[in-house]
């Protein structure tokens, strides 16, 4: 028989109606397996019972993030912080994180926003200025657009690239590109940088999960991509995998997801296969999250709608049918319109069809259009 752990003498908060406070709690095997009163739990201890006395500290559930890019996350401890409050300041940072980096390795960023800075957008030029021999990769806040210098668009080759929409690309009077882009083009850009390997994934995922439960976190939604979910499968065998992870399927995976079988709610007690991850739309902070309306200062400017009804319904059969449901980010009024839309329609086909009932996600869900506030229930 396992040992359990009795926790005393603390301020417990169980979230739970029923029982709001308590004061006591036993673990067993790793599992909370009763909450109440310090007598009560007393009541039930064996000898060899480890009690430890919680001196009134607090302890409430754990908390899930239902949306984290975890392995971005776990790297984004290791880059540059670019979240400043002027462009100069990030623009500084970049310039030392260069000189401590052998020329012509890859400096990496993330957190900036020109609508913070009074100085907005930053250029390639700017960033020649400090890093010639490194190529620079500087993501956006948002993750839905990239600054970077020359050499980073030349060993992209976003100039020459006649798949990305033109209008991913901000350019300058003479049609040549800023160093600004946005989604696919940032995507774009970001596949030329070298991928980590597994080993450094896993390294960077045990730190973050660290950093992690200090915050209260033991559960997130990850949508990272197949390289963070082999890291996470390599956790989850040795025991090392602390959090309980949902893992999304990126839309590039899923042919292969479902010729193997897996399907969401699938796998172990701390790692499960979680829904497809499809983009309707991009961010406010670039303008690329698809309105109805214009945006404000231009009469035109309504962002950018990735995928459309229709194409909602088409996948999402196929997932379906599967036994995968979808997550999909939407942002802007227009794209939450479209995909709570295309929600409706395939509902009605699973009933047709009878596919069992899946939990189909809507992802940040930040503006919508009063007709449609009826439709999230």
């Amino acid at each position: 028989m396992i040992a359990k752990h009795i926790l005393i003498n603390a301020k417990i908060y169980t979230n739970n109606p029923i029982q709001p406070a308590a004061t006591a709690l036993i673990i067993q095997g790793g599992r909370i397996l009763a909450v109440g009163s310090d007598a009560e739990m007393l009541a039930v201890s064996q000898p060899g019972d480890q009690l430890e006395n919680m001196a009134e500290a607090v302890i409430w559930p754990g908390l899930t993030d239902a949306h984290l890019h975890l392995m971005y996350y776990a790297q984004s401890l290791q880059v540059v912080d670019c979240e400043t409050k002027t462009r100069q300041e990030c623009l500084e940072r970049i310039a030392v994180r260069a000189a401590q980096t052998p020329a012509g390795e890859w400096v990496i960023g993330h957190g900036w926003d020109q609508n913070q800075w009074p100085e907005g957008y930053g250029t390639a030029s700017l960033l020649d200025t400090i890093c010639k021999d490194h190529p620079v990769y500087l993501s956006a806040k948002s993750l839905h657009a990239a600054w970077m210098n020359s050499l980073g668009l030349k060993l992209s080759g976003i100039a020459g690239n006649d798949k990305i929409p033109p209008h991913f690309i901000q350019r300058d009077p003479n049609g040549n590109p800023t160093g600004i882009l946005f989604e696919s083009a940032s995507v774009t850009a970001k596949n030329a940088i070298p991928l980590p390997s597994v080993d450094s994934v896993i390294q960077n995922i045990r730190t973050a999960q660290k950093q992690l439960s200090r915050l209260g976190i033991t559960g997130v939604h990850d949508f990272d991509s197949s390289l963070s979910f082999s890291a996470l499968e390599y956790l989850d065998g040795q025991d090392e995998l602390t959090l309980r992870v949902v893992k999304s399927i990126p839309r590039e995976n899923l042919e292969s997801a479902l010729l193997l079988g897996l399907r969401s709610g699938f796998g172990s007690d701390r790692l499960r296969v979680g829904p497809l991850k499809l983009f309707a739309d991009g961010a406010l902070g670039p303008h690329t999250a698809a309105m109805l309306e214009p945006y404000e200062g231009s009469d035109i400017e309504r962002g950018m709608l990735l995928i459309d009804e229709e194409e909602i319904i088409s996948i999402g059969l196929k997932a379906g049918r599967g036994g995968i449901g979808l997550a999909i980010h939407a942002i802007g009024d227009r794209a939450n319109h479209e995909v709570l839309s295309a929600f409706r329609k395939l509902n009605d086909l699973f009933i047709q069809e009878n596919i069992a009932p899946l939990s189909n996600r809507l992802e940040h869900a930040q503006l919508l259009s009063s007709s449609d506030l009826q439709n999230l229930s």
